[in-house]
């Protein structure tokens, strides 16, 4: 007999089984953590080899993400929402042709489009006759929160599944909450990363502006630990901003991704970003430069690069041009 999960709010319980899409830098760790958990865990991945890893850990692999099809609840931990669609479009077929068990639970735990999440909600509640439901649970933590269990999970979703969906997201994240409905927890995500991304650049521009006037960014960075600049931006990324580690942990181009999405938003919602604004129109500059898949601290290179070339510092080259195009793109 499958074991169960009880949602604490209602008591319904949900088996504890999944089915999990992506075992990529981050995928991989949280899938483990599952099955620390004790659930069944069933995989697909697009590379073969990280499926091994995971059998050899005690998971369950399948050759396409339809035959996940009778699985409570389906784990989507893809690069983007068009991976996603991809990759659930023969699940979805499968579902109009005889539609899963009620209560199915589809959750995206990937970066998204908070409009575009709730576009793809219509779409599986249509093929599934009603009976999936998705909930969009993004992280934040990077690759140590995915390994460590200890991952901030802002989910958006009907109360009743959030409930239900708990037990899979504790025994992933340590900071789980819901804000709202389908397309809230990517906004949380997108709030974050604004923050995330803003102040990496900022540490950044900092550690060009010491090393360049003689200082060393190691000293100031240990001094600013100590003031109100410290924050867990400076703690985890600060390290490799000052080594000048660009060592992918998770790639820099996502968050030229994740900031476009806070365009969108704000101008769904009539909101002013200036500060997300510079930041899309800096992270485009990292992705022309060809350094997307570096770590997120690869961005002190990019205005070191900047910098080099004598570009005005008040702005980055394009900043009108770039901010607009993504504006016009991400816009529904």
């Amino acid at each position: 007999m499958t074991p169960q999960a009880t949602g604490p709010a209602n008591g319904t319980t949900v088996p504890r089984s999944a089915g999990f899409v992506g075992l990529g830098l981050m995928g991989a760790p949280m899938a483990a953590n599952l099955l620390k958990a004790g659930w069944s865990v069933t995989a697909w991945n697009r590379s073969t080899a990280a499926v091994d890893a995971f059998v050899r850990l005690g998971g369950a692999r399948v050759k396409n993400v339809a035959a996940l099809r009778d699985e409570p609840v389906i784990i989507f931990m893809l690069p983007d929402l068009s991976f996603i669609e991809e990759a659930s479009a023969g699940l979805l077929a499968e579902w109009r042709l005889a539609p899963p068990r009620p209560g199915t639970l589809v959750v995206v735990m990937s970066s998204v489009s908070p409009v575009g999440v709730k576009a793809f909600g219509l779409a599986v509640a249509e093929a599934s006759g009603g009976n999936a439901t998705v909930l969009d649970a993004p992280v934040s933590g990077g690759t140590a929160g995915a390994v460590d269990g200890t991952l901030a999970i802002m989910a958006g979703g009907p109360a009743e599944h959030f409930e239900r969906l708990r037990p899979v997201l504790e025994a992933m994240g340590t900071m789980v909450r819901r804000l709202g409905e389908l397309g809230s927890g990517s906004l949380a995500k997108a709030c974050n990363q604004l923050i995330v991304g803003t102040t990496t650049a900022a540490l950044a521009e900092a550690a060009e502006l010491a090393e360049r006037s003689g200082m060393e960014v190691e000293s100031l960075f240990e001094v600013l630990s100590g003031g109100l600049a410290a924050s867990r931006v400076l703690e985890f990324v600060g390290p490799r901003l000052a080594a000048k580690d660009y060592a992918p942990t998770g790639p820099a181009k996502f968050m030229h991704k994740d900031l476009s999405f806070v365009l969108a938003s704000a101008a769904a919602a009539g909101a002013t970003v200036p500060m997300a604004t510079a930041a899309v129109a800096l992270y485009g500059e990292l992705k022309d430069q060809g350094l997307g898949d570096l770590d997120l601290a690869v961005v002190r290179q990019t205005i070191a690069n900047l910098s080099a070339a004598g570009a005005d510092t008040a702005a980055v080259p394009g900043t009108a041009a770039r901010t607009t195009a993504t504006a016009q793109e991400t816009t529904p």
